[in-house]
């Protein structure tokens, strides 16, 4: 009987000899965490639920793909499957989430316009909004809780490249929200 406590390695051999039960396991154990990056990189319930399936299925069909004898975690591995597949999808759906026409400026009150959830909507948008690698390594260091080290090893780069990523990442969002300032400075001249 497959247990849930059971190492991804054991899991994954089982799963190499077609053992159903270690797939169930591998997918109960991890889906959450996998279905979070999608969602993030998505932007959307459905479409994070297809990928995350999908790239399961995927795994199920041809489990190979996943190389025990390079030494890398499975979830590092399945991180960089999910990630991709997030992009390529966003990449033909081609468009990035706009503000609510109720979020733009209208001649009110930044304040009044900035509330918690909204300022999330802001946010989340922003993020999008950056370059795809970007994203990535912003969504797996900061809410994925992933460590830099585990986050270069998905990326494939080094650790230096990642930080740099988050540097750019970080000073790209405090100009967007710069640029909310001075709507907000220009509201208090008039």
């Amino acid at each position: 009987m497959i247990q849930e406590h059971h190492k991804d390695e054991e899991l994954i051999l089982a799963i190499q000899k077609g053992t159903h039960e270690a797939f169930n396991s591998l997918v109960k154990k991890h889906s959450g965490k996998f279905y979070s990056i999608a969602f993030r990189l998505t932007n959307n319930k459905e479409q994070a639920e297809d990928i995350v399936q999908d790239c399961f299925l995927k795994f199920w069909i041809k489990p190979s793909h996943f190389d025990l004898k390079k030494k890398i975690k499975f979830t590092t591995w399945f991180y960089k499957v999910i990630s991709n597949a997030s992009f390529d999808l966003k990449r033909k759906v081609a468009k990035l989430t706009e503000l609510p026409e109720d979020l733009k400026y209208q001649g009110e009150d930044i304040e009044t316009i900035l509330d918690k959830e909204e300022f999330q909507i802001i946010l989340w948008n922003f993020i999008n909004n950056l370059p795809e690698r970007q994203q990535l390594a912003l969504n797996l260091c900061f809410y994925e809780g992933i460590s830099n080290k585990e986050a270069a090893e998905i990326m494939e780069i080094n650790i230096k490249a990642l930080e740099s990523l988050l540097m750019r990442a970080k000073d790209k969002l405090r100009k967007d929200f710069e640029s909310i300032e001075k709507i907000k400075d220009y509201q208090h001249a008039k």
